[in-house]
């Protein structure tokens, strides 16, 4: 597995923009120019997208321990190769068999280039922000680099999974909302439309809600989880899957 992605920056907040993983053929190791020429030919080269709440990444040789321009990273809008983290190591271990030498594009609710914003504080801003979001209003953070344009969404590939989870709570109701038509958009396009789900909403209830489980969890559900996320990825394109 190979990590790539480019990074940008704007009043002092930092957005992961674009983020791609490499699952690769046997013995392979790709460079930066080589990922960009797999790049060039996406509609062959990228397998599908996975949607996740928010990154929290690095590029190779910098680490997640404080800001990246404080460690001297230069925002030069190009792409770099990025350390693994736990979803990439889950991501890895689900693809490794039946998306040799393909691209899995990898997006996000939130861009910002940060943990822990699971948070209230945060989250109320997220929820101001999506309430202005089509105003002429500045937001608090930058419409472009740390959010979706759902009606300019750009899918490559055939599907679309979704693990975001549901860290939102239903009375942020611009979130619902902005979460919930980030999956109707991709349905739209004609993707297959793949996620998680368990016994809080039936198959349907889950799309409706925009109720997706993370493949990440911790405790009893870790591997359980991890489980259902491989047995997703069994074949190509991935199916849903119930817990529980």
């Amino acid at each position: 597995m190979q990590i790539f992605g480019k990074f940008s920056t704007n009043f002092d907040v930092e957005y992961l923009v674009e983020h791609y993983i490499y699952a690769p053929n046997e013995d392979e190791v790709i460079d930066v120019e080589q990922f960009e020429a797999l790049l060039k030919n996406r509609r062959k080269t990228v397998a599908g997208t996975m949607f996740f709440y928010n990154p929290t990444m690095s590029p190779v040789g910098y680490n997640t321990n404080s800001k990246l321009i404080d460690q001297g990273y230069e925002f030069d809008d190009t792409y770099c190769e990025l350390n693994s983290d736990d979803m990439a190591h889950l991501v890895a271990n689900a693809t490794k068999s039946e998306y040799k030498g393909k691209l899995i594009e990898i997006k996000y609710l939130f861009n910002i280039n940060k943990a822990n914003i699971e948070q209230m504080p945060i989250l109320e801003v997220f929820e101001n922000d999506l309430n202005i979001y089509n105003s002429f209003q500045l937001t608090r953070f930058d419409k472009e680099l740390n959010y979706q344009d759902y009606l300019n969404l750009r899918l490559s590939g055939k599907f679309v999974f979704f693990g975001w989870g549901h860290k939102y709570e239903k009375h942020h109701k611009s979130i619902l909302t902005y979460a919930r038509n980030i999956a109707i958009q991709a349905e739209k396009l004609g993707k297959e439309i793949v996620y998680m789900y368990d016994n809080t909403f039936d198959k349907q209830e889950s799309k409706e809600n925009a109720h997706f489980l993370s493949p990440l969890a911790t405790g009893k559900l870790r591997l359980v989880r991890a489980n259902a996320f491989k047995n997703a990825f069994r074949t190509n394109p991935p199916t849903i899957q119930k817990i529980g």
